[in-house]
């Protein structure tokens, strides 16, 4: 792992010594008083609750975020020197209290970049009646997010609709939203399973691209996070202390 940044002291998960099978990750307030092995037995990472870094992030005033995102934008020089001429590159509406996502769409504009944004259950839905988690990604036509035509999804995002739709691997990077990331790069996203479902596939071919950049607030970077199989780390993080490759 390569680090352009000092980050803050991350906050250290704590070890949580419950059988494994029994284990709720989101979950933090279990008694453990109990096991009799517990100095015998491996610990096991626990996340902390997703409640702590949403907590955080919606007592932020909007002119906070503003500030902390013109911030981590200063840094997106360090990526662009990873990217094509014409880049595609996938956003997303920040609607839940993230990062503003602005400054990236000011930044594609300027450079010559084409922006994306996510489309969930564009490919209809499974045999149990749920959305297909693959990601689809259509243009920006627009300067500013909040002028873009959108659609409140069941889940709560906002999302824009058009024909025109691209697959994840047709772009060179997408910027992810995340709830928590730690320093190898392991997310832990808003619990639908839409990135690691849509990038999982490229992910374990080898793929070079598209790119995986986390964009956040320092306080949502920790330690250490517990890895599911599944999982799909990311390749970059940026922050307004700056940006770390993994």
């Amino acid at each position: 792992m390569h680090s352009e940044i000092m980050h803050p002291k991350p906050i250290r998960p704590e070890p949580n010594n419950l059988n494994p099978n029994n284990f709720d990750p989101n979950n933090l307030d279990s008694d453990n008083s109990d096991s009799k092995n517990a100095e015998l037995s491996e610990p096991v990472i626990s996340n902390p609750p997703r409640r702590h870094f949403t907590r955080q992030r919606r007592q932020l005033t909007d002119g906070a975020r503003r500030q902390f995102a013109q911030s981590a934008s200063l840094h997106l020089s360090k990526l662009q020197q990873r990217l094509p001429i014409h880049a595609r590159i996938g956003l997303y509406y920040d609607g839940f209290g993230e990062l503003p996502t602005q400054p990236l769409l000011d930044w594609c504009q300027r450079l010559g970049y084409l922006p994306y944004l996510p489309v969930v259950g564009s490919l209809g839905r499974t045999s149990n009646g749920n959305d297909n988690k693959h990601l689809r990604f259509v243009p920006v036509y627009h300067s500013k997010l909040v002028n873009i035509p959108t659609r409140i999804h069941q889940l709560g995002m906002k999302q824009n609709h058009s024909r025109a739709l691209l697959w994840a691997s047709e772009l060179d990077v997408i910027i992810c939203p995340l709830v928590a990331v730690d320093l190898n790069g392991n997310r832990i996203g808003m619990g639908g399973g839409f990135y690691d479902t849509t990038l999982g596939k490229s992910y374990r071919s080898g793929a070079s691209r598209p790119l995986k950049i986390g964009w956040c607030y320092d306080f949502q970077v920790v330690e250490q996070l517990a890895r599911q199989p599944w999982d799909v780390p990311l390749d970059g993080l940026i922050t307004p202390n700056g940006i770390r490759w993994f």
